[in-house]
């Protein structure tokens, strides 16, 4: 479903915790990490859209968290010409999203990066609300940061108490299989992936992630 423009309908989805950090995932088979997002389908609203994907991506279901805001327009991204599949070019051009902040009201062994048979992620962990862009596919790197912007003054007062910050892998659940159109690219861009079954994150790669500074 695209619109006039060539934009596909999209949402993005970023999960705090009780201290104000955000759910950053690994997507599968790269080093890349981003924030939960999808499609909406024909006759879906933004916010069913969302419930759907937070489910399907993070297993997490309406009852887990509680809706703090969300941006007040579309924010766009195109899709670079070699991501996008030949039959596709001149159509599609990329996504415009709507950004939902969201509170995590259950706890953090409710998440299942399984939950569906096309999982998006295969590691996970609490980031600092400002995430570090440099992991980010360079394309969504301008959408993240007005998201982020945007939504920062509607961030809940934190809790005190400790925060978990390791990284998570997937724990549960069956194999997929996902073809990768590259690192960070995500299946919701153009066209739909396959999945395969997430490795755990090495120690080396996290120690990668934890030398590089938020912005």
């Amino acid at each position: 479903m695209l619109d006039r423009e060539g934009f596909r309908p999209n949402v993005g989805i970023i999960l705090l915790n009780h201290r104000n950090q955000v759910f950053w995932g690994k997507r599968i088979r790269t080093h890349s990490w981003q924030f939960p997002q999808g499609g909406i389908k024909h006759g879906e609203s933004p916010e069913q859209a969302m419930f759907r994907e937070l489910h399907e991506e993070v297993g997490l279901l309406p009852e887990h968290v509680r809706i703090v805001a969300r941006t007040r327009d579309w924010l766009r991204y195109e899709v670079p010409q070699h991501f996008i599949r030949k039959d596709a070019r001149g159509h599609y051009k990329g996504q415009k999203q709507i950004w939902f902040l969201l509170q995590l009201m259950g706890r953090d062994c409710d998440m299942n990066l399984r939950a569906s048979t096309h999982p998006e992620f295969d590691a996970w962990r609490w980031h600092e609300y400002w995430v570090p862009l440099e992991t980010v596919i360079e394309f969504k790197r301008d959408v993240y940061q007005l998201a982020l912007s945007e939504l920062a003054r509607f961030l809940p007062k934190p809790h005190n108490g400790g925060g978990n910050r390791y990284l998570r892998g997937s724990m549960r659940g069956t194999q997929g299989s996902k073809a990768d159109f590259g690192e960070g690219f995500e299946s919701d861009d153009w066209p739909p992936p396959q999945d395969t079954a997430g490795t755990e994150l090495t120690m080396n790669e996290m120690g990668q992630l934890n030398s590089v500074g938020a912005k």
